[in-house]
Protein backbone atom coordinates (compact mmCIF):
# COMPACT_ATOMS: atom_id res chain seq x y z
CA UNK A 1 0.00 0.00 0.00
CA UNK A 2 1.64 3.33 -1.07
CA UNK A 3 1.29 7.12 -2.53
CA UNK A 4 2.28 8.33 -5.73
CA UNK A 5 2.99 12.15 -6.43
CA UNK A 6 2.14 13.58 -9.85
CA UNK A 7 2.67 16.69 -10.59
CA UNK A 8 3.98 19.16 -13.25
CA UNK A 9 6.21 21.46 -11.61
CA UNK A 10 9.66 19.65 -11.28
CA UNK A 11 8.82 19.41 -7.12
CA UNK A 12 7.98 15.78 -6.65
CA UNK A 13 11.08 15.12 -4.75
CA UNK A 14 10.45 17.67 -2.23
CA UNK A 15 7.14 16.30 -1.89
CA UNK A 16 8.43 12.99 -1.25
CA UNK A 17 10.64 14.11 1.03
CA UNK A 18 8.00 15.61 3.21
CA UNK A 19 5.74 13.02 3.24
CA UNK A 20 8.74 10.22 3.90
CA UNK A 21 10.07 12.83 6.96
CA UNK A 22 6.09 12.62 7.99
CA UNK A 23 5.60 8.83 7.75
CA UNK A 24 8.83 6.68 6.90
CA UNK A 25 6.02 3.32 6.87
CA UNK A 26 4.60 4.92 4.23
CA UNK A 27 6.11 3.65 0.59
CA UNK A 28 5.82 7.12 -1.53
CA UNK A 29 6.83 7.02 -5.07
CA UNK A 30 7.33 10.06 -7.52
CA UNK A 31 5.58 9.84 -11.39
CA UNK A 32 9.15 8.77 -12.86
CA UNK A 33 10.02 5.93 -10.81
CA UNK A 34 9.36 2.23 -11.13
CA UNK A 35 5.85 2.10 -9.38
CA UNK A 36 4.19 -0.95 -8.35
CA UNK A 37 0.95 0.51 -9.76
CA UNK A 38 -1.81 -2.50 -7.81
CA UNK A 39 -0.02 -0.94 -4.83
CA UNK A 40 -1.22 3.11 -4.91
CA UNK A 41 -4.18 3.51 -2.22
CA UNK A 42 -3.52 7.26 -3.27
CA UNK A 43 -2.39 9.80 -5.49
CA UNK A 44 -1.09 13.30 -4.42
CA UNK A 45 -1.52 15.28 -7.64
CA UNK A 46 -0.90 19.08 -8.64
CA UNK A 47 -1.91 19.32 -12.73
CA UNK A 48 -1.35 15.92 -13.31
CA UNK A 49 -1.79 14.75 -17.00
CA UNK A 50 -4.75 13.74 -17.83
CA UNK A 51 -5.79 10.03 -17.85
CA UNK A 52 -2.75 9.40 -16.23
CA UNK A 53 -4.94 8.09 -12.61
CA UNK A 54 -6.81 5.40 -14.22
CA UNK A 55 -3.61 3.34 -14.73
CA UNK A 56 -3.82 2.30 -10.87
CA UNK A 57 -6.74 0.36 -10.07
CA UNK A 58 -6.85 0.25 -6.47
CA UNK A 59 -6.87 3.99 -5.97
CA UNK A 60 -8.99 4.89 -3.35
CA UNK A 61 -8.84 8.47 -3.39
CA UNK A 62 -7.67 11.55 -5.03
CA UNK A 63 -5.16 13.93 -2.50
CA UNK A 64 -4.97 17.79 -4.67
CA UNK A 65 -1.95 19.63 -3.66
CA UNK A 66 -3.17 23.36 -3.05
CA UNK A 67 -6.39 24.80 -2.66
CA UNK A 68 -7.76 24.41 -5.77
CA UNK A 69 -8.93 21.07 -7.55
CA UNK A 70 -10.72 22.70 -11.08
CA UNK A 71 -7.70 20.75 -12.67
CA UNK A 72 -8.65 17.26 -11.26
CA UNK A 73 -12.24 17.84 -12.51
CA UNK A 74 -11.18 18.40 -15.79
CA UNK A 75 -10.05 14.92 -15.87
CA UNK A 76 -12.90 13.29 -17.48
CA UNK A 77 -11.42 9.86 -16.80
CA UNK A 78 -11.38 10.16 -13.30
CA UNK A 79 -13.37 7.45 -11.69
CA UNK A 80 -17.18 8.83 -10.09
CA UNK A 81 -16.69 7.00 -7.21
CA UNK A 82 -13.40 8.25 -5.84
CA UNK A 83 -13.20 10.82 -2.89
CA UNK A 84 -11.35 14.36 -3.82
CA UNK A 85 -9.89 15.93 -1.24
CA UNK A 86 -7.92 19.56 -1.08
CA UNK A 87 -5.40 21.44 0.76
CA UNK A 88 -6.44 23.20 3.77
CA UNK A 89 -3.33 24.90 5.45
CA UNK A 90 -3.16 28.25 7.38
CA UNK A 91 0.02 29.24 5.38
CA UNK A 92 -2.33 29.24 1.94
CA UNK A 93 -4.48 32.25 3.55
CA UNK A 94 -1.87 34.16 5.37
CA UNK A 95 0.31 34.10 2.35
CA UNK A 96 -2.41 35.37 0.28
CA UNK A 97 -3.12 37.87 2.83
CA UNK A 98 -0.17 39.58 2.38
CA UNK A 99 0.46 38.80 -1.26
CA UNK A 100 -2.85 40.63 -1.93
CA UNK A 101 -2.04 43.48 0.57
CA UNK A 102 1.26 43.72 -1.40
CA UNK A 103 -0.06 44.41 -4.61
CA UNK A 104 -3.13 46.49 -3.36
CA UNK A 105 -0.61 48.74 -1.59
CA UNK A 106 1.97 48.73 -4.60
CA UNK A 107 -0.75 50.29 -6.73
CA UNK A 108 -2.36 52.78 -4.83
CA UNK A 109 1.12 54.33 -4.15
CA UNK A 110 2.07 53.75 -7.66
CA UNK A 111 5.07 51.25 -7.59
CA UNK A 112 4.15 49.78 -10.60
CA UNK A 113 3.88 52.80 -12.20
CA UNK A 114 7.52 54.06 -10.96
CA UNK A 115 8.93 50.51 -12.28
CA UNK A 116 7.54 51.06 -15.77
CA UNK A 117 9.06 54.84 -15.81
CA UNK A 118 12.09 53.85 -14.90
CA UNK A 119 12.86 51.47 -17.55
CA UNK A 120 12.16 54.55 -19.88
CA UNK A 121 14.39 56.86 -17.42
CA UNK A 122 11.11 59.00 -16.92
CA UNK A 123 11.46 61.01 -13.69
CA UNK A 124 7.59 61.48 -13.06
CA UNK A 125 5.82 62.08 -9.42
CA UNK A 126 2.48 60.51 -9.40
CA UNK A 127 -0.71 61.65 -6.66
CA UNK A 128 -1.43 58.37 -4.45
CA UNK A 129 -3.85 56.96 -2.65
CA UNK A 130 -4.26 56.50 1.15
CA UNK A 131 -5.96 52.88 2.47
CA UNK A 132 -8.63 54.71 4.46
CA UNK A 133 -9.62 56.28 1.34
CA UNK A 134 -9.97 52.94 -0.72
CA UNK A 135 -13.24 50.33 -0.61
CA UNK A 136 -11.73 46.83 -1.76
CA UNK A 137 -14.28 44.50 -2.96
CA UNK A 138 -13.34 40.40 -2.52
CA UNK A 139 -14.82 37.99 -4.76
CA UNK A 140 -15.22 34.87 -2.92
CA UNK A 141 -15.24 34.66 0.82
CA UNK A 142 -13.67 31.09 1.28
CA UNK A 143 -10.72 30.73 4.06
CA UNK A 144 -8.55 32.69 1.58
CA UNK A 145 -10.84 35.48 0.97
CA UNK A 146 -11.59 36.06 4.91
CA UNK A 147 -8.07 35.76 5.14
CA UNK A 148 -7.06 38.72 2.89
CA UNK A 149 -10.55 40.53 4.01
CA UNK A 150 -9.12 40.92 7.50
CA UNK A 151 -5.68 42.04 6.27
CA UNK A 152 -6.79 44.67 4.87
CA UNK A 153 -8.94 45.94 7.55
CA UNK A 154 -6.53 45.63 9.91
CA UNK A 155 -4.54 48.04 7.57
CA UNK A 156 -7.43 50.31 7.63
CA UNK A 157 -8.63 49.84 3.94
CA UNK A 158 -12.83 49.62 3.41
CA UNK A 159 -14.09 46.35 2.66
CA UNK A 160 -16.85 44.78 1.07
CA UNK A 161 -17.49 41.29 -0.04
CA UNK A 162 -19.80 39.07 -2.62
CA UNK A 163 -20.66 35.49 -2.31
CA UNK A 164 -22.35 33.03 -4.67
CA UNK A 165 -24.61 31.21 -2.05
CA UNK A 166 -24.18 31.33 1.58
CA UNK A 167 -22.94 34.67 3.96
CA UNK A 168 -20.36 34.44 6.46
CA UNK A 169 -20.67 36.17 10.00
CA UNK A 170 -18.49 38.75 9.40
CA UNK A 171 -18.15 42.29 10.22
CA UNK A 172 -17.84 44.06 6.69
CA UNK A 173 -20.65 44.24 4.27
CA UNK A 174 -21.38 41.24 2.22
CA UNK A 175 -23.46 40.90 -0.83
CA UNK A 176 -24.92 37.74 -2.29
CA UNK A 177 -26.18 36.37 -5.70
CA UNK A 178 -26.42 37.71 -8.90
CA UNK A 179 -29.41 39.94 -7.94
CA UNK A 180 -26.82 41.63 -5.47
CA UNK A 181 -23.66 41.80 -7.60
CA UNK A 182 -24.12 45.42 -9.33
CA UNK A 183 -24.52 47.14 -5.80
CA UNK A 184 -20.90 44.84 -4.80
CA UNK A 185 -18.97 46.36 -7.87
CA UNK A 186 -20.08 50.14 -7.89
CA UNK A 187 -18.66 49.88 -4.47
CA UNK A 188 -15.13 48.36 -5.49
CA UNK A 189 -12.29 50.95 -5.87
CA UNK A 190 -10.13 47.85 -5.83
CA UNK A 191 -11.48 44.45 -7.61
CA UNK A 192 -9.96 40.48 -5.95
CA UNK A 193 -10.87 37.84 -7.58
CA UNK A 194 -10.54 34.59 -5.00
CA UNK A 195 -13.51 32.70 -6.62
CA UNK A 196 -13.14 29.17 -7.35
CA UNK A 197 -12.99 27.99 -10.85
CA UNK A 198 -16.24 26.00 -11.73
CA UNK A 199 -18.32 26.23 -14.84
CA UNK A 200 -20.37 28.82 -13.20
CA UNK A 201 -17.84 31.53 -12.41
CA UNK A 202 -15.71 30.71 -15.82
CA UNK A 203 -15.00 33.90 -17.77
CA UNK A 204 -16.98 35.57 -14.61
CA UNK A 205 -14.50 39.08 -15.04
CA UNK A 206 -15.95 40.51 -17.81
CA UNK A 207 -16.85 43.44 -19.46
CA UNK A 208 -19.80 43.15 -17.55
CA UNK A 209 -18.05 43.23 -14.50
CA UNK A 210 -15.32 45.98 -15.80
CA UNK A 211 -18.64 47.96 -16.79
CA UNK A 212 -19.93 48.45 -13.62
CA UNK A 213 -17.09 48.98 -11.11
CA UNK A 214 -16.20 52.76 -10.01
CA UNK A 215 -14.65 53.81 -13.45
CA UNK A 216 -10.60 53.90 -13.39
CA UNK A 217 -10.60 50.51 -10.51
CA UNK A 218 -7.88 48.14 -10.21
CA UNK A 219 -8.60 44.14 -10.48
CA UNK A 220 -6.02 41.64 -8.76
CA UNK A 221 -7.07 38.20 -10.24
CA UNK A 222 -5.13 35.86 -7.52
CA UNK A 223 -7.75 32.72 -8.03
CA UNK A 224 -7.28 31.28 -11.22
CA UNK A 225 -7.01 31.98 -14.78
CA UNK A 226 -10.17 31.18 -16.75
CA UNK A 227 -12.15 32.85 -14.51
CA UNK A 228 -10.45 35.90 -16.58
CA UNK A 229 -12.21 37.17 -20.08
CA UNK A 230 -8.38 38.30 -21.34
CA UNK A 231 -9.57 40.25 -24.51
CA UNK A 232 -12.51 42.23 -22.51
CA UNK A 233 -9.46 42.70 -19.94
CA UNK A 234 -7.17 44.31 -22.56
CA UNK A 235 -10.55 46.69 -24.00
CA UNK A 236 -11.30 47.60 -20.76
CA UNK A 237 -7.42 49.10 -19.60
CA UNK A 238 -7.04 50.42 -22.95
CA UNK A 239 -10.67 52.22 -22.85
CA UNK A 240 -10.01 53.72 -19.44
CA UNK A 241 -13.08 51.34 -17.49
CA UNK A 242 -10.00 50.00 -15.31
CA UNK A 243 -6.79 51.49 -14.74
CA UNK A 244 -4.15 48.59 -13.88
CA UNK A 245 -4.83 44.82 -13.13
CA UNK A 246 -2.43 43.34 -11.37
CA UNK A 247 -2.66 38.81 -12.76
CA UNK A 248 -1.17 35.99 -11.19
CA UNK A 249 -3.06 33.34 -12.43
CA UNK A 250 -3.90 32.56 -16.10
CA UNK A 251 -5.30 30.33 -19.18
CA UNK A 252 -2.27 28.64 -20.32
CA UNK A 253 0.93 28.45 -17.33
CA UNK A 254 3.64 29.47 -17.98
CA UNK A 255 2.03 32.37 -20.04
CA UNK A 256 3.33 32.14 -23.46
CA UNK A 257 5.71 35.02 -24.63
CA UNK A 258 3.66 36.44 -27.38
CA UNK A 259 0.97 36.77 -25.01
CA UNK A 260 -0.52 40.48 -24.95
CA UNK A 261 -0.25 41.24 -21.21
CA UNK A 262 3.87 40.58 -21.51
CA UNK A 263 3.98 44.38 -23.44
CA UNK A 264 0.82 46.42 -21.79
CA UNK A 265 1.75 49.11 -19.47
CA UNK A 266 -1.25 48.83 -17.09
CA UNK A 267 -0.77 45.00 -16.59
CA UNK A 268 1.12 43.25 -13.93
CA UNK A 269 2.31 39.73 -13.88
CA UNK A 270 3.28 37.81 -11.65
CA UNK A 271 3.92 33.83 -12.15
CA UNK A 272 1.55 31.91 -10.17
CA UNK A 273 3.12 32.44 -6.89
CA UNK A 274 0.72 34.56 -4.39
CA UNK A 275 0.32 31.48 -2.37
CA UNK A 276 2.26 28.49 -2.45
CA UNK A 277 1.45 25.02 -0.30
CA UNK A 278 4.37 24.55 2.18
CA UNK A 279 5.31 20.56 1.92
CA UNK A 280 6.13 20.14 4.94
CA UNK A 281 3.40 22.34 6.52
CA UNK A 282 0.43 19.87 4.46
CA UNK A 283 2.05 16.57 4.67
CA UNK A 284 0.53 15.89 8.06
CA UNK A 285 -2.92 16.08 6.05
CA UNK A 286 -1.76 14.42 3.84
CA UNK A 287 -0.88 11.57 5.64
CA UNK A 288 -3.86 11.87 7.95
CA UNK A 289 -6.32 11.47 4.99
CA UNK A 290 -3.96 8.17 3.58
CA UNK A 291 -4.71 6.39 7.35
CA UNK A 292 -8.60 7.53 6.77
CA UNK A 293 -8.93 5.85 3.59
CA UNK A 294 -7.30 2.87 4.59
CA UNK A 295 -9.65 2.48 7.50
CA UNK A 296 -12.20 3.12 5.41
CA UNK A 297 -13.54 6.32 6.95
CA UNK A 298 -13.65 9.69 5.45
CA UNK A 299 -11.13 11.75 4.88
CA UNK A 300 -10.56 15.48 5.41
CA UNK A 301 -11.50 18.43 3.47
CA UNK A 302 -13.25 16.62 1.35
CA UNK A 303 -14.37 18.56 -1.93
CA UNK A 304 -17.79 18.63 -2.99
CA UNK A 305 -18.09 17.56 -6.64
CA UNK A 306 -21.56 19.06 -7.31
CA UNK A 307 -20.26 22.60 -6.38
CA UNK A 308 -17.00 21.76 -7.92
CA UNK A 309 -14.87 22.75 -4.81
Amino acid sequence: MAIVILRNDGLVDVWKAALNAQAPDIPVYGSGEDIPRSDIKMAAVWKHPPGSLKSYPNLQGIQGLGAGVDFIFDDAEIRKDLPIMRVVDPYLASDMAEFVLALTTGMLKRIQDYKYNESLSLWKPKTYQRFKEVTVGIMGLGKLGLAVAESLKSVGFSVVGWTRNSVPAVNFPVFRGGGERINFLNRSQVLVCLLPLTPETRGILNRDVFNALPRGARLINVARGPLLVDGELLNALDQGMLSEACLDVFHAEPLPADHPFWKHPAVHITPHIASVSDPKSVAPQIISNYRRLLRGESPENLVSRSAGY
